[in-house]
């Protein structure tokens, strides 16, 4: 019976892995987003240039300064979008975050339980990384099929 249970938890876990994605792939594409008219004002705006390549040779010198022009861009095409275009960026923006942190709490829940599983039959380390990978690309998989699916489905719009 234990093992039972070890494999329902591996499972189950993992299936709150995939649900989040997909839910979070399906709301997002439903978002009212006027993209045509937000990418024509991020394209007014000029791409900040990388630091140079020796900042890496004092990386947290080079991420605070790749930070500091990211912010600035993203601050510059924010101000080129007029009211209803920034408000729909941001509830995008924030529902993408809101499920990626739920897919992400999934994602450690289910690698805790993919290690229990791991332990319970003595498996090696490797075997237990390969897991993790082999279920995410499936989680991911899973969501990716279903929207191309649904996309291809007669009278579905665009995504």
């Amino acid at each position: 019976m234990d093992q039972v249970i070890a494999w329902a938890g591996f499972l189950g876990a993992w299936l709150l892995v995939a649900g989040p994605l997909y839910q979070g792939a399906i709301e997002l594409g439903e978002e009212d987003v006027d993209r045509d008219a937000i990418e024509a004002s991020k394209a007014k705006v000029a791409r900040p240039d990388l630091p140079s390549p020796w900042w890496w040779l004092i990386p947290p010198v080079m991420y605070v300064l790749w930070r500091r022009r990211s912010r600035a861009y993203r601050q510059a095409v924010l101000a080129q979008l007029n009211s209803s275009q920034r408000e729909q960026f941001t509830s995008f923006i924030n529902k993408a975050n809101g499920w990626f942190t739920v897919a992400a709490g999934a994602s450690l829940l289910a690698a805790e339980q993919s290690w229990h599983l791991s332990e319970g039959y003595r498996w090696p380390v490797w075997l237990f990384w390969v897991l993790i990978a082999v279920m995410l690309g499936a989680a991911v998989l899973n969501t990716a099929l279903r929207m191309s699916r649904a996309a291809q489905a007669p009278g579905s719009g665009p995504a």
